[in-house]
């Protein structure tokens, strides 16, 4: 059972507008979108994009048809709102999808399966496991899973930002077979009182004071890509 007041529980579930207003100033060298599509072409349609949040990957590709599925209704009615032309969009938890075998040729998993580690402490491996299992049924032979997962903010060398984060990025490369890719995704806020407002509201003071003391408008952050593709040996033994 999740705990309702956990810091990230409650924004996902009540804070979706002001979330979504942070990531709006992320990656501002635009770096995420060339080290996706180095993976593969994100040509095969739909994409299916687990824990989408409030859209942060689909409107990345706003000329690809994506489903986006998460668990907090709150964030798809703000993800809703960023879509006039409109996105399928499924609440559901993404350790049980609601898909057939062999559906999308591309599932991606943006900055949620982390959370599991302090989400789960005791058996995040399982919980983690039940989400890659589940996608990894729902890919095409030859498809891709992508998992997007934070190298840290505020720092301006990348590394996994706690000790649970890093054995969790040690396991999707040795026991899953994923490869890695590290990008830089800076924020760039108009002000120092901003990036201090929104640095306190999603990563909490410790970080907003450190942005007030570098006076960081432009906060360094690290993003890590591990992708895995679907081979038929994998496939076969299903």
């Amino acid at each position: 059972m999740l705990d309702p007041n956990n810091h990230y529980i409650k924004i996902y579930r009540s804070q979706g507008r002001s979330y979504h207003e942070l990531i709006s100033f992320e990656d501002t060298d635009q770096n995420l979108r060339p080290a996706l599509e180095s993976i593969t072409p994100f040509d095969q349609q739909p994409v299916l994009d687990l824990g989408t949040g409030t859209g942060r990957l689909p409107l990345l590709f706003p000329e690809i048809r994506f489903i986006g599925l998460d668990l907090h209704i709150h964030m798809l009615r703000e993800h809703q709102s960023q879509f006039p032309y409109g996105i399928r969009l499924i609440q559901s938890d993404m350790r049980r999808l609601p898909f057939p075998e062999h559906q999308f040729g591309i599932i991606t998993a943006g900055w949620a399966i982390g959370h599991f580690i302090s989400w789960y402490p005791t058996n995040w491996k399982d919980q983690a496991g039940q989400v890659l299992g589940n996608a990894m049924r729902c890919l095409k032979p030859g498809g891709w899973l992508i998992i997007i997962e934070t190298m840290t903010t505020g720092s301006k060398t990348p590394a996994p930002p706690t000790p649970g984060l890093a054995e969790y990025y040690h396991w999707l490369e040795e026991e899953w077979g994923f490869s890695r890719q590290v990008i830089q995704t800076d924020y760039q806020f108009e002000s120092l009182d901003q990036a201090v407002a929104y640095v306190r509201f999603f990563f909490g003071e410790d970080l907003g004071n450190m942005v007030r003391k570098n006076s960081w408008v432009r906060l360094p952050e690290w993003t890590g890509i591990w992708s895995k593709q679907l081979n038929a040996q994998e496939e076969s033994n299903d």
